[in-house]
C-alpha cells in the first residue's frame, strides 16, 4: 500500500496544488474536500479533477508549442 501510495503522490496531477495557490488554502484541507465530496456524491467530484487536471496539462502543452515557436 505505501508502494501504491508514493506512485500516485508522484503522479499527482496538481491540480489541488495550483488551486490552493490560486485562493491562498492549503492542498491537504482542499484535498480532503475532494475526498469527502466524492463519497457523498458519489464520485462526481473526481470527473471535476480528471477535466482541471486534463485543461492544465493542454494549457502547459499549448505554452510550450507557443514558446518554441518564438525560439527559432
Amino acid at each position: 500500500m505505501q508502494i501504491f501510495k508514493s506512485l500516485i503522490e508522484q503522479k499527482a496531477y496538481g491540480v489541488c496544488t495550483k488551486i490552493g495557490e490560486k485562493i491562498g488554502l492549503s492542498t491537504r484541507r482542499i484535498r480532503m474536500f475532494f475526498i469527502y465530496s466524492s463519497f457523498l456524491t458519489f464520485g462526481s467530484p473526481v470527473i471535476i479533477y480528471m477535466i482541471l487536471a486534463f485543461w492544465m496539462n493542454m494549457r502547459k502543452y499549448v505554452w510550450e508549442k507557443r514558446t518554441a515557436v518564438w525560439d527559432l
